[in-house]
């Protein structure tokens, strides 16, 4: 029936002509569409592109999914079915570089155009855009001695991912080799192989940059937030958090991870020969799109060397509107007659990562008009922002939150932020900025809204002063948000539903939809993350219940009464949208004492 599965096509490259009749005969295209892309192809300087590249580039309607253009990925499946092999998306994070690059050399791989994508005992897993040339097959499985299983994967994919594992892996091999004396201080276990020169390749090393520019790089493709370099005694192990959750990246050998430490280290202008104290340290650099991005630095001693974290923090997250971030129309009512006062304490609430910095620095973003003088004092700085004044908490020089914030009260401020209240001093200045006129923000660790009362009391700040001076508290969660490519609607169980919403017993909604997983989303059904908010605001009718004694249940009570809602229910509202699931709602909200 078809040219491609005559015997004369069993080691044949794709050729645009037998590409274009089948496409026409299996109508998702018309004769006159392929002639004109003859056509073009004839008149195009460039021959050697792959026949599927050419036809998306063309941007060709798929008449059998009217509104749809045959794209790459579209092309690449209809390929696979045609050959009857398995289709692939290549996710670089679900392949163990440093176990694929050595079973065949670049050179073979850029000839035929192939990448090995998975290694077992049992096979190798080749992906290629030629299903149909099997040329290569038998020396690979000579070489191998293992079967091969072919996959259909996208010919721009794997030509890109051939170029980045293979130079990763030259840079860990070249940095391995590198001549250059150990330094095994920091390591409080060393395992003493004698007779052996262990080497630590230099940080300066051509190889060892190339390391940290493609883990850059990488983890901003990957929307990464955090970056972690962990040494162990066999080999160091790279991980990236993407929407909340730890992933295995790659795996260095020790003295390479210890090179790629120190390179950063440097980079972050921090002590490289100290190892042995926890340090911090700041880089600012370009994503591959050209944009700034700043990443903080933090490095921790542990048994086999220094381990690093990176968090990424992406200026883009300051342009953010409040909408973008989660809050519905009655959220933002609430935060604004807050924000809106011009003196007072305001409290954001939640455990680290939950989101508390992006909402400030949002908040204040708002409230840093020219007319007005926003200072803070962080501990560090999370995001360089040109309409504040920030200052950083410097412990070896005494610079604390509170000596900051006296400082700060001489600079004539209008609205204050300060990092966090982790002690009485620090809550007692900010009441005393909050007293003499000033707008005071500020990040408390608690569960939810009201037991950031009851914290403050137990610090020793007398309840009048809380009175006085506290206009509201918000806690908050981040929960991972459904990936748009292939979310599904579901039905809710009615119980799960009522227990997420007691005592509230709100209707079960028709709109929700649950994860189901694709190569957008990397199988987890989820992309990007949202906020839910609780907000309490401290009106006449909560007041009289802050003294010496106060008792969490009827606060909370009593906050519900005034129109506070939950976490729980304000991640309901979430699911009844059909933005997240019960499932992630459970996981980040604490089961609060309603009734």
């Amino acid at each position: 029936m078809s040219l491609f599965n005559t015997t004369a096509a069993s080691d044949r490259v794709l050729d645009l002509n037998d590409v274009l009749r089948e496409l026409v005969e299996q109508g998702r295209m018309d004769q006159d569409t392929a002639e004109q892309c003859l056509a073009i192809r004839r008149g195009s300087a460039n021959g050697q592109q792959h026949p599927l590249e050419f036809l998306a580039a063309q941007q060709i309607e798929d008449r059998t999914r009217p509104g749809k253009t045959l794209d790459l990925e579209t092309l690449t499946q209809w390929l696979a079915a045609l050959a009857g092999q398995p289709y692939l998306r290549i996710d670089p994070l679900k392949i163990d570089v440093a176990a694929v690059t050595p079973l065949m050399s670049y050179a073979f791989a850029q000839r035929h155009k192939i990448l090995a994508v998975a290694v077992s005992p049992e096979a190798v897993t080749i992906a290629s855009a030629q299903p149909f040339a099997h040329g290569w097959e038998s020396n690979l499985t000579h070489v191998l001695k293992r079967p091969i299983k072919r996959v259909v994967a996208n010919p721009t994919d794997i030509q890109r991912f051939t170029n980045e594992f293979y130079r990763l892996a030259r840079s860990v091999t070249g940095a391995t080799a590198t001549d250059q004396k150990v330094s095994g201080i920091g390591n409080f276990e060393q395992l003493l192989n004698l007779g052996a020169s262990d080497q630590e390749p230099d940080a300066n090393d051509a190889h060892i940059v190339n390391i940290v520019d493609w883990l850059f790089q990488y983890a901003f493709q990957q929307r990464a937030s955090d970056i972690h370099i962990e040494p162990r005694r066999e080999q160091g192990t790279v991980r990236f958090r993407i929407d909340g959750v730890l992933h295995n990246v790659y795996q260095f050998p020790p003295q390479v991870t210890m090179a790629v430490v120190s390179r950063l280290k440097t980079l972050g202008r921090m002590n490289v020969a100290e190892k042995r104290k926890p340090q911090d340290g700041r880089v600012k650099t370009k994503t591959p799109e050209g944009g700034e991005v700043e990443l903080r630095l933090s490095t921790l001693p542990t048994a086999f060397g220094e381990k690093m974290v990176m968090r990424i923090f992406d200026p883009e997250v300051l342009l953010k509107s409040f909408d973008q971030l989660g809050f519905s129309g009655d959220d933002l009512k609430r935060w604004q007659s807050m924000t809106g006062q011009p003196n007072g304490i305001i409290l954001v609430t939640g455990p680290t990562g939950s989101g508390k910095t992006t909402t400030l620095y949002t908040t204040l973003k708002q409230l840093a008009t020219p007319e007005v003088n926003v200072c803070t004092i962080e501990d560090p700085i999370e995001m360089i922002e040109g309409a504040f004044n920030q200052m950083q908490v410097q412990h070896n020089i005494d610079l604390t939150f509170a000596s900051g914030v006296r400082a700060l009260m001489r600079q004539d401020p209008d609205i204050i932020m300060i990092g966090e209240i982790r002690d009485l001093e620090t809550a007692e200045m900010a009441i005393q900025a909050a007293l003499t006129g000033h707008l005071v923000l500020s990040t408390l660790h608690t569960n939810d809204a009201p037991s950031a009362i009851t914290r403050l009391l137990e610090l020793g700040v007398p309840h009048y002063l809380l009175k006085a001076t506290l206009l509201g508290v918000m806690a908050q969660r981040l929960v991972r948000t459904l990936c748009p490519h292939c979310k599904a609607p579901t039905t809710l169980n009615e119980d799960d539903w009522q227990a997420l919403t007691r005592p509230w017993n709100a209707p079960l909604p028709t709109g929700a939809m649950r994860a189901v997983g694709c190569i957008e989303c990397r199988e987890t059904g989820y992309r990007g993350r949202a906020g839910v908010y609780e907000i309490m605001l401290l009106n006449d009718g909560i007041k009289p219940l802050i003294k010496a004694d106060t008792e969490l249940v009827p606060l909370r009570r009593q906050a519900f009464k005034e129109g506070m809602r939950s976490l729980r229910l304000s991640g309901a509202q979430k699911i009844a949208a059909g933005l997240t699931t019960i499932e992630e709602v459970l996981r980040v909200t604490p089961q609060s004492e309603q009734r």
